[in-house]
């Protein structure tokens, strides 16, 4: 099973806003996941995110991979 940091897509149509989450990667966009480890909302000014650091660094050790948009995400926290 390959395991996959990346965004889940929640809110009203034109106001989303995203969890950072962990799934397989054969999983839908915004179906199953196996843990929350952070939220992004890009509508604020500037972008809100929230990681939970000590969760996150513990599943990328497990093995899981950011996706591109969740690497500058992590990166622009750090």
């Amino acid at each position: 099973m390959a395991l996959k940091v990346r965004l889940a897509r929640l809110g009203a149509k034109k106001k989303p806003y995203y969890r950072l989450v962990v799934a397989d990667s054969a999983a839908k966009r915004d179906g199953r996941f196996l843990d929350i480890v952070g939220f992004y909302d890009p509508n604020k000014n500037p972008a809100f995110v929230e990681l939970k650091k000590e969760l996150l660094d513990s599943w990328i050790a497990k093995g899981a991979k950011p996706t591109e948009t969740v690497a500058s995400l992590i990166k622009s926290q750090r």
